[in-house]
């Protein structure tokens, strides 16, 4: 088959591991022609480029600023991003016949690519959904649920809905939310398609070279080490971060390190500044090989996302954490399954944000029972091999093309 990847995510280098780039790969390996098109943001200073890079051809796409940015860039940003994705690949795709366009939101404005790809090329299209926009952006209270640009947005998501012929949640509260409240779509297209990546060999470190990497970093090196690694923003709801690290103050027996960038580290930077906690660190965001290194000597991974969400979300930072065969604490919102499977498979403890004595007993009882983390670490990573690997996320989808996965066998 030949297969068109339409994202907002920036992928430079399909060699690098990441729930879409593991994914592309994987299709690549089974036989079929993969086309990506990315962004390449105007932060970056560079113009619109189609490279091949072994095997896979990645158009990047010259846009606005649409992460990482402020709300009316990212806004402007998202309602352009189709008419300049659309014009680039009629320029670099001309000749090109697809079979399938697969896409992820955000954005929710490729209604019009994915009805042209649909209609010129009989293609079957298959929506990865990852975020729920704009009830989000409502939940976080960025827009109004009577506003013109929310009825807009709507608009925009139903379309992108019904143009798809299936649609791939991220776990089965996705599947639950997303046919509550759109009646109009059949429940014969949703599933359940998770967040993925393609297994590395385990690779252990030797206690001693943990010891040396921890006091190179500045950690402890026999406290219990928690880590937040990710995006520092709105979603994340930072407050109830700050709340746990302030309540955990002065404690020996644990430590925690916050990684990662975002429209709220500055909040996060301010706050170590005044209060200069003895057993807590703030990491800007690091290279991905530096990060994987920080993981693997941590013991417990920290998932955190804003009360007031009524959508599930499922953070892509979970499958890290997993694959280094590390528990996971998370607070969340009461709608997100993220902390239900972890705690009904036995590889984490959850508490919804704002309960703080609930977090925080869990905090406790790792710190006083060091048994628990390689022992529900191991059961986490099980859950990775079983349920989160591209292998598993590849054949999801191609059962829906099975004559097609017969002839290219």
């Amino acid at each position: 088959m030949t297969i068109q990847f339409l994202t907002m995510s920036r992928l430079t280098d399909i060699s690098q591991r990441g729930i879409y780039t593991d994914l592309m790969r994987k299709f690549r390996d089974e036989g079929h022609e993969v086309y990506i098109v990315s962004p390449r943001e105007r932060q970056f200073h560079v113009a619109t480029n189609l490279s091949d890079q072994d095997g896979v051809h990645i158009l990047g796409v010259k846009t606005l600023n649409v992460q990482k940015t402020n709300v009316i860039e990212k806004g402007l940003g998202q309602v352009s991003i189709e008419f300049l994705f659309k014009k680039a690949i009629k320029k670099y795709f001309k000749g090109i016949t697809f079979d399938l366009v697969l896409y992820s939101t955000p954005p929710i404005t490729f209604s019009g690519i994915i009805k042209n790809i649909k209609k010129n090329h009989s293609a079957k299209s298959y929506l990865l959904l990852k975020d729920i926009f704009p009830q989000d952006a409502v939940d976080l209270e960025m827009l109004k649920s009577y506003g013109i640009l929310y009825h807009y947005f709507r608009r925009k998501e139903k379309k992108l809905y019904s143009l798809s012929d299936y649609i791939g949640c991220m776990s089965p509260a996705n599947v639950k939310f997303l046919l509550e409240h759109n009646p109009d779509i059949s429940m014969d297209k949703v599933e359940v398609c998770p967040n993925s990546i393609k297994l590395e060999p385990s690779s252990e470190i030797k206690e001693e070279d943990k010891l040396i990497i921890r006091l190179r970093l500045g950690i402890p090196a026999n406290a219990i080490i928690f880590v937040y690694g990710g995006n520092l923003g709105k979603p994340q709801g930072v407050e109830f971060l700050l709340q746990v690290l302030a309540s955990n103050a002065n404690k020996n027996d644990r430590f925690f390190v916050i990684v990662g960038s975002g429209t709220e580290f500055s909040r996060m930077q301010s706050w170590f500044d005044i209060n200069q906690p003895i057993n807590a660190k703030l990491i800007p965001g690091l290279p991905k090989n530096k990060y994987n290194e920080l993981i693997k000597v941590c013991d417990v991974g920290m998932i955190f996302l804003d009360p007031r969400f009524t959508i599930p979300n499922y953070p892509s930072r979970l499958l890290s954490y997993l694959e280094n065969k590390m528990p996971i604490l998370a607070a969340t919102d009461s709608n997100t399954d993220i902390g239900k499977i972890a705690e009904e498979n036995g590889y984490g403890f959850w508490a919804i944000s704002g309960d703080l004595d609930k977090f925080n007993s869990y905090i406790d009882k790792f710190s006083s029972n060091k048994e628990l983390v390689p022992e529900m670490g191991l059961k986490g990573y099980e859950f990775l091999k079983n349920n989160y690997t591209v292998d598993k996320t590849y054949q999801i989808i191609m059962q829906h093309f099975s004559n097609d996965v017969q002839e290219i066998s």
